[in-house]
């Protein structure tokens, strides 16, 4: 779900966009991106152009449609998806059984970089809202591609994964104390031990 402080010039909201800016006049059916795509993407910010290059050679794309899950929360996987074009929801089952939105995704946007990093079950499912392409990132492409490639830029891709996981710790603990604040404004302040 990364959106780094990274200035994206290239937004596309649409499949078909990134088409017509890829200059593909049909829709194949895996579009590979270039390094310079790669490079206005905050994940992949910092990166020598030899890896963008060798990433972007490497890193499959998929197109997903509408309403398909792309993730599904409790799965084991190891693989991060970053979002090129279109948009997905992110949601988790709530107490009731009812799904609970808890995000949106845009391009340049990135989820499921946790199952990378910790190898735990999905801590929720993502869908798309709309027909979306994303680029893949499994454990895999990570050791060998960037770990055992470069460690610097190994560590900036990390860098950058730790940077956005910062943020939505921020992000969540303000949520957080503002519906604290609003609970104890309604039922009075929580005593003290």
């Amino acid at each position: 779900m990364g959106r780094s402080t990274a200035i994206y010039p290239i937004r596309f909201h649409d499949v078909n966009e990134w088409f017509a800016y890829a200059g593909v006049m049909s829709r194949p059916p895996t579009p590979k991106l270039t390094s310079d795509h790669l490079a206005d993407i905050g994940l992949f910010g910092g990166l020598s152009k030899e890896t963008l290059e060798t990433l972007a050679s490497s890193l499959p794309t998929s197109r997903i449609e509408a309403g398909s899950l792309v993730v599904e929360e409790g799965d084991l996987s190891t693989q991060m998806f970053v979002v090129v074009a279109g948009e997905l929801e992110v949601i988790k089952k709530g107490e009731s059984g009812g799904d609970v939105r808890v995000a949106v995704l845009g391009p340049g946007d990135w989820f499921g970089e946790m199952s990378i990093i910790d190898v735990q079950p999905r801590s929720a499912s993502v869908r798309a809202v709309a027909p979306t392409l994303v680029l893949s990132v499994t454990a895999d492409h990570v050791e060998n591609l960037l770990y055992r490639r470069d460690v610097k830029d190994y560590a900036l891709f990390i860098m950058n994964i730790a940077r956005e996981l910062s943020r939505r710790l921020r992000v969540a603990d303000g949520i957080l104390a503002h519906f604290y604040a609003a609970l104890s404004h309604q039922y009075g302040p929580t005593p003290r031990r």
